[in-house]
């Protein structure tokens, strides 16, 4: 798959991964490597970016004696994948012509 529509397709799922709950890294990564392959040296630099542009917040909690960072989507960050859907459905349109 090209790079720059892989990049595009991990942020939104990165994003859709934690629509419905507050997450960590290795978490986003077994949800998100359900549908498109992603590693440790992807994600950081996705949640750095999503982060950045006020997609995701973050806070830090203690699990196990250890300090875990969790992500949580930002009304911006649901807003993203709101206006990601008919981009998304365009590009449905798009596949589904060439493989008929």
């Amino acid at each position: 798959m090209d790079i720059q529509l892989k990049k595009g397709f991990l942020e939104i799922l990165v994003l859709a991964s934690l629509k419905n709950e507050d997450s960590y890294g290795y978490r986003i990564i077994q949800d998100v490597s359900e549908i498109m392959e992603i590693s440790e040296s992807t994600l950081y630099p996705i949640l750095k970016r999503l982060e950045a542009q006020d997609f995701v917040t973050t806070y830090s909690t203690e699990y196990n004696s250890r300090l875990r960072k969790y992500y949580k989507i930002t009304k911006l960050g649901l807003q993203k994948i709101r206006e990601s859907e008919s981009d998304f459905l365009e590009i449905k349109k798009i596949y589904d012509y060439i493989l008929k």
